[in-house]
């Protein structure tokens, strides 16, 4: 199925988009570290690659609010958007922390952390 172009959204399909694409990434994100926990590295691994490949996604919209904004065609700030961009940066924030530890966690398995 081919991804609706921003263009083509309402504001309210456009920040829905974007809590789509991140709610997505967060249950990769969560999924990941369970998979780590269980040994699965590499399957670890792969679904932050895939939630990083939504979280690009869901940048992807928002960035063409940005567009317009900056082109004088700005769109009014609703809930829902400030929701949507809380919702994606918690995502980014997260994904980044679960990197962190996984980072961790290998180097104590290798036995490199002091």
């Amino acid at each position: 199925m081919s991804e609706l172009q921003p263009e083509m959204l309402t504001d309210e399909q456009i920040s829905f988009q974007i809590i789509s694409h991140s709610g997505q990434a967060r249950s990769h994100i969560l999924e990941s570290l369970r998979l780590y926990r269980e040994g699965d590295v590499e399957g670890s691994r792969g679904l932050i690659h895939e939630a990083s490949e939504m979280i690009s996604k869901a940048h992807a919209v928002h960035f063409h609010l940005i567009q317009k904004e900056a082109q004088g065609e700005g769109r009014p700030l609703t809930l829902i958007l400030m929701h949507a961009e809380d919702h994606l940066m918690s995502t980014q924030t997260m994904r980044d922390l679960v990197q962190e530890l996984i980072e961790i966690f290998e180097k104590g398995r290798k036995g490199e952390v002091e």
